[in-house]
């Protein structure tokens, strides 16, 4: 069965043996292939990688086949690998971009191709689009554009992506502190990186999930609070004063502290810009998407640094790392980049910040977040999914065109449509609606100052939905 190829904020996705197949990876490939081609008449190379997902191994031999038939040179890296570390590696070596099989923290049956551009980046819309056409322009056609094929080659990438690390992070500094680390990669693609790091730096590391497993231990690679329920244990047995995790791919991290206590990534993402500020000095600009938390907001106004609001997608926010616009930028699914790094999401830098500001400052994590409300107000931010059925989604979709005065009783003073409808009250709070473009469910972002207020707040989206 022919699929329709969409490239989404993170590639195209799918479920295998459904329509993630063979015959629908070499449409995407060939559509990628093609765009490559026509953006360097000869001597393009691209990376090739891979998470540890089933079929993995095959679906990089099939891409790097159809790379050398057009003429374009396969990079392939072997083991499973870090996205940002694939990211390093296409800037690093000037590579024309990256084709990377993932479906990040999805679930076993998920699989997907990410393609990243010549600066490591995500690919823009504009771009996507581009290979979209080429992927139908293809299926009419049975030769690739040239006869000259290129052989692959095998590189390993591990080594350099560490190296960088290490100028980014101070590893010395957690070592010195005596502070003991947990980490969970989930059995993803970070195994073998994050805690080897923070070994050779002399740091006293527990692991779990510390082996392939292509079911994920037979729940999503995903870095929340009710999959690390494994991190946690290990944390009581070791005596860690924090816990970090990475999703199937790498781009997304998890952080639990010595309690127990499971952190919000809006919460870190707030607390790691601050840190950024303090420990660097980097005041350039910080950039969130707007579902994100306004305690960001907050903070660039107290520490008089530029605040960049985009739209969901880590693409526009690597667009501002690229232009050096940032010290740091965030969203609140769990990604993070900084100042001279990837311009992709990187779980690995996230985690590795954690420690040294723990470290650094002395102060567990929840404490160094209670001063952080002493310092600019509480927010509680939350995300909930809302399945619709056909009626209401069609009857919803017409009402988020509208611009709303008031939601349940509260006056709405700012319509925010950089993404979706964001909704923003007097006192500070807000709701976003954003409609999933897969499946039938609105995704619903609300953040207020109180967590009596939330429950209150996020009642009222519910009702203003099926309303």
């Amino acid at each position: 069965m022919k699929a329709e190829i969409k490239f989404g904020t993170s590639g195209w996705r799918a479920i295998m043996a459904d329509e993630f197949t063979v015959e629908n990876v070499r449409r995407a490939v060939t559509g990628i292939a093609r765009y490559v081609s026509s953006s360097k008449s000869s001597g393009a190379r691209v990376i090739v990688g891979r998470d540890p997902r089933f079929l993995g191994e095959t679906f990089v031999a099939l891409a790097a086949d159809i790379l050398g038939e057009h003429g374009i040179t396969p990079m392939v890296v072997s083991d499973p690998a870090p996205t940002p570390a694939i990211a390093y590696e296409v800037i690093r070596v000037k590579a024309d971009g990256a084709i990377n099989f993932t479906a990040s923290h999805n679930p076993a049956e998920y699989n997907g191709v990410k393609f990243s551009g010549p600066d490591g980046a995500p690919a823009l819309p504009e771009i996507t689009k581009q290979i979209e056409a080429a992927v139908i322009a293809a299926d009419s056609e049975t030769a690739p554009s040239t006869t000259a094929k290129a052989e692959k080659v095998e590189v390993s990438i591990k080594k350099e992506y560490l190296k960088r690390l290490k100028e980014l992070v101070d590893l010395p500094a957690i070592a010195k502190s005596g502070m003991k680390v947990a980490f969970d990669p989930l059995f993803g693609a970070s195994r073998g990186y994050t805690d080897v790091l923070l070994r050779e730096a002399g740091v006293d590391v527990t692991t779990v999930h510390d082996h392939r497993d292509v079911l994920f231990g037979g729940h999503p690679p995903a870095p929340d609070g009710e999959y690390l329920g494994d991190l946690t244990t290990a944390m009581k047995k070791s005596g860690a004063r924090i816990g970090i995790a990475c999703d199937g791919d790498a781009d997304r991290f998890g952080v639990v502290d010595d309690d127990g206590t499971f952190i919000s990534p809006n919460y870190v993402i707030a607390m790691l810009f601050d840190y950024i500020v303090e420990s660097r000095g980097w005041k350039n600009g910080v950039a969130k998407s707007v579902v994100t938390t306004n305690m960001i907001n907050a903070l660039a106004a107290q520490l008089k640094v530029e605040l960049y609001e985009t739209p969901v997608g880590f693409k526009y926010i690597g667009e501002l790392i690229k232009e050096d616009k940032i010290a740091i930028g965030g969203e609140e699914s769990a990604g993070l980049s900084i100042r001279g790094h990837v311009p992709e999401k990187d779980g690995l830098i996230a985690g590795l910040l954690c420690c040294e500001m723990v470290a650094k400052r002395g102060y567990s994590v929840s404490q160094q977040l209670k001063r952080l409300f002493n310092q600019v107000g509480s927010f509680y931010p939350v995300r909930e999914n809302f399945h619709l059925t056909p009626e209401v989604k069609a009857k919803f979709t017409a009402k988020l065109a509208a611009d709303p005065h008031e939601l349940d009783g509260r006056a709405v003073t700012e319509v925010v449509r950089k993404d979706g409808l964001k909704l923003v009250f007097k006192d500070g709070s807000w709701v976003c609606f954003r409609l999933s473009g897969t499946e039938p469910v609105v995704r619903v972002y609300s953040e207020a100052r109180s967590e009596a207020d939330i429950t209150k707040l996020s009642a009222a989206a519910k009702k203003w939905i099926e309303s």
